[in-house]
């Protein structure tokens, strides 16, 4: 019975039907010559029973089955059926061990849970914002001059009907994540739009504070599940600040927040991207970013990661055009038995690009670790490319660990790109200049690890943000 509705379900997608039919690798036609029978047979069945969870979770849809939204569950169930649950043995996942999910009765966020707690204790922004309670967006605060006019802000139901089909043309045209990124395809219960037309540059950032509502219980192993998705569409030369802040309402809460960003920068827009993430430490948090950048356009990544029992960021980046720079400058701290990894990806496709990453991590815990994969490709037609790729790394303890895994592939030949790794514990030639004039030991390592991640922090475009930063960081050392 645990597969049956969703294989009957998936029986109605014409891509998916029994006959055989010509295989394509063009994501608006997908068609396959597995039948249903046969891709059920290569599936994992605790996948299958999950994807059946997700499905009873979510209403019924009065869209109709050609909204963005239905096409992306149904692309993302396609896949479900013959995806397995990773494992060590899987390359992407050979130093981040997902099995606690696995062996947790997991259970998705079924209906908006209006949670007055989280809503009364909120922190003033002056930003315009929205509150995102597992999945749901339950508070949009937006001010009459926030938004210049023709930006739009909310849920895809919401929009107009020509910027509906404007929209539409660019959701689910991204190349397919892993099984993450499926399960939220199949299980986000809304999709929260940003739009930006045509030269239009928007001052205020716009702010999504997510949060988990539904906790679950360590002992008993159930583990709710929230799927929050975003789309943001910039039209050419627009330029807009995106905040997104996670938040764990309980510091102990067990929970899994799996989200998905998919950003959009058109000729000659720019994105700001601010990223910090403070999830409770019993939590999982494995969240997708996608971008796809044409010509001269920028985006730049800023992030601080410091919650989770699991913390995984996948960061996907696709120049499609010359002159696009594109920027990650990240900064992860495990003080705690937990792991954070960063998975990033950059392809160049097109002159005269640019990438530059940062990467930093401190751990702090004997049983803590970090997980760094940063891979940038460089093609065939990427002439006069100009990549640089750096990760240092603070080990602070013994049998703190971390593993990383920087690399470049290049085909073009008329190419300047870069790349180095290091690792250490604090300079004793740093802790001694602080003593030699009169500063103890323990308020020497806590000024050298606070600077160490400032360098990140301070690339915040926002005070607020790089204030609440700053002293969050603080508070964990």
């Amino acid at each position: 019975m645990a597969t049956a509705t969703v294989l009957s379900r998936l029986s109605l997608i014409p891509n998916l039907s029994s006959k055989p039919k010509p295989f394509s690798n063009r994501r608006t036609t997908t068609p396959t010559t597995v039948s249903v029978r046969a891709q059920a047979s290569f599936s994992d069945p605790f996948v299958l029973q999950l994807a059946e969870s997700l499905e009873d979770s979510l209403s019924p849809s009065p869209s109709p089955s050609s909204s963005p939204l239905q096409r992306i569950r149904d692309l993302s169930a396609e896949s479900l059926l013959s995806t397995p649950w990773p494992s060590r043995r899987d390359e992407p996942f050979r130093f981040t061990d997902t099995s606690f999910i696995r062996h947790s009765q997991i259970e998705p966020v079924s209906t908006e849970q209006r949670n007055s707690e989280i809503l009364d204790n909120l922190t003033e922004t002056h930003f315009p914002n929205a509150v995102i309670v597992d999945g749901f967006v339950s508070n949009l605060t937006i001010a009459p001059t926030d938004l210049p006019d023709g930006v739009y802000f909310g849920g895809f139901s919401g929009l107009p009907d020509d910027l509906a089909n404007r929209v539409s043309q660019f959701i689910g045209d991204f190349d397919s994540g892993d099984l993450f990124w499926s399960i939220n395809g199949m299980g986000a219960p809304d999709l929260t739009v940003i739009y930006v037309p045509a030269g239009c540059k928007v001052e205020n950032s716009i702010h999504l504070r997510y949060f988990s509502g539904v906790t679950g219980d360590r002992e008993s192993k159930r583990l709710p599940v929230s799927n929050p998705r975003v789309f943001v569409l910039v039209e050419e030369g627009g330029e807009i600040g995106l905040v997104e802040e996670f938040v764990g309402n309980d510091e102990q809460g067990f929970y899994w927040t799996n989200p998905v960003l998919e950003v959009v920068v058109l000729k000659n827009a720019k994105v700001k991207h601010s990223y910090l993430q403070k999830e409770s430490t019993a939590a999982a948090h494995i969240k997708w970013t996608f971008v796809r950048q044409e010509a001269e356009s920028e985006y730049e990544l800023v992030e601080v990661s410091t919650g989770g029992r699991l913390g995984r960021h996948n960061v996907h980046v696709q120049q499609l055009g010359p002159d696009t720079l594109t920027e990650l400058t990240t900064f992860h701290m495990c003080v705690n038995d937990q792991t954070l990894d960063l998975h990033s990806r950059i392809v160049l496709d097109h002159p005269r690009g640019c990438s530059r990453q940062l990467h930093k991590c401190i751990v702090a815990h004997s049983s803590g670790q970090a997980v760094f994969d940063g891979n940038v490709r460089v093609n065939k037609y990427a002439q006069q490319t100009d990549a640089g790729q750096l990760t240092r790394s603070l080990l602070l303890k013994p049998r703190a660990t971390v593993n990383i895994k920087p690399n470049l592939q290049i085909i073009a030949d008329d190419v300047k790109c870069s790349h180095g790794a290091a690792i250490s514990d604090l300079e004793e030639d740093q802790l001694f200049y602080f003593q030699a004039r009169g500063i103890d030991l323990e308020t020497a390592r806590r000024a050298l690890i606070s600077s160490f991640g400032s360098e990140v922090i301070e690339k915040f475009p926002n005070r607020e943000i790089r204030d609440q930063a700053r002293k969050h960081v603080k508070s964990l050392l």
